[in-house]
């Protein structure tokens, strides 16, 4: 084999340049997807421990803004065929930098944002560096490396000035920073989605989206078991540990619902709007994720007989509702599938009426009926199309017998 054409030394090429382009993840970027599993970790503890409005505010930011860092090089990756020795040398200096924002992150609303935003700027500075080099070596025929490493350049100075800047101000540039990052992909007639070249290999993107959806989801497990760990087995009674046994349970069938309905699926045109949704679909559904997963943790605070913990509840309910919004988005975005068929917007909105009406009766029941009305929420989603699906196809079945 040819030194240029082995994936060690072969330079990045277009997916569109290639005969052998293939959608699955290399094994880089699921290192690279590792180090967001302490990330998302480190952020529900911060949400955990700033259940308020502002603290809810203040989580989304930064999840957000580590989301965007995330699929910014997921996308860079699913339009460059990147293999070479440099570029796994590039990505290993940006799992650095995601190290960096991740260790941040508890004292991010203190002397830790200076650190966090600098990691941040050397991330979108590592990003530009990705797609300049493709320009530089002259595998990418049109403009489109040059614009998105010009792009990225000049917002990573953005962000490391607002390493600098007093509160409010650091936090209000750092913002405009990151949505501008979305406008210089979506806007009209300028942004990115706009170049005939800017056409990710869908495959790959979906991939990437139920991998990261996967730790998402997990955290979930997390917040149950540490929490008891922490509080210790031994020391609780009964009900605890079916509450907590609940709780993995309903982490599952929150992973199912996605995997069976949304899971690896592909935007069912290419159309710039339905990209779009497509993508922030995927972004609102794992901040909801990780909502749910933060109010885990009080399944493990109370027993049977005690009213569920209410800040905890109140984002479970609000996660939940949210997530199954997100389910129904995705699934109007993506092709169709058999699924849904019975999975249909009633069936989601279902489970979005029994989270909400669960919220302003918590603290009067209770967490024993908490559960029930919020578990009913949850499983309805796979209960009923799972149900409605085997009378369908047995009816169908026995009409072919006869």
């Amino acid at each position: 084999m040819a030194l240029e054409n082995h994936p060690m030394w072969r330079l990045p090429r277009h997916h569109l340049d290639t005969d052998d382009a293939h959608d699955h993840v290399h094994w880089v970027e699921l290192f690279y997807d590792l180090i967001h599993v302490v990330i998302i970790f480190l952020l529900g503890n911060l949400l955990s421990d700033h259940l308020s409005v502002s603290g809810f505010f203040v989580f989304t930011g930064l999840f957000i803004s580590v989301w965007f860092a995330w699929a910014d090089s997921s996308v860079f990756n699913s339009l460059y065929v990147s293999t070479d020795v440099k570029h796994r040398l590039i990505m290993a200096s940006q799992i650095v930098t995601a190290m960096i924002m991740a260790a941040s992150i508890p004292h991010v609303l203190g002397k830790g944002w200076m650190y966090f935003a600098l990691a941040f700027a050397a991330n979108r500075l590592i990003t530009t560096h990705l797609y300049h080099r493709t320009h530089s070596l002259g595998v990418e025929e049109s403009r489109l490396a040059h614009h998105v490493s010009r792009n990225f350049f000049i917002l990573s100075f953005v962000f490391a000035i607002s390493a600098f800047l007093p509160a409010p101000y650091n936090y209000v540039l750092f913002g405009i920073g990151v949505a501008s990052i979305q406008l210089l992909y979506m806007a009209p007639k300028v942004g990115v989605l706009n170049n005939k070249r800017f056409l990710p290999r869908l495959g790959h993107m979906s991939e990437r989206f139920a991998l990261l959806m996967l730790i998402v989801v997990g955290e979930g497990f997390f917040k149950l078991v540490i929490t008891l760990s922490q509080k210790g087995i031994y020391k609780v009674d009964p009900s605890v540990l079916v509450n907590f046994m609940f709780g993995g349970i309903a982490v599952f069938v929150q992973c199912w619902i996605y995997f069976d309905f949304v899971g690896n699926g592909k935007p069912k045109n290419r159309e710039k709007r339905t990209l779009v949704n497509w993508w922030l679909g995927h972004l609102f559904l794992m901040l909801s994720a990780v909502m749910v997963g933060v109010a885990m943790a009080g399944e493990v605070k109370v027993g049977f007989w005690e009213p569920y913990p209410l800040k905890y509840g109140v984002i479970g309910c609000i996660g939940l509702a949210s997530y199954l919004l997100c389910l129904l988005w995705i699934q109007f975005n993506i092709e169709p599938r058999v699924a849904h068929r019975f999975a249909t917007a009633k069936v989601r909105m279902i489970g979005v009426f029994l989270a909400l009406f669960t919220i302003p009766i918590l603290p009067y029941v209770p967490s024993i009926i908490g559960n029930f009305l919020w578990g009913a929420a949850l499983i309805s989603q796979i209960a009923i199309p799972v149900t409605r699906a085997y009378i369908t196809f047995s009816k169908e079945e026995l009409a072919k017998n006869n």
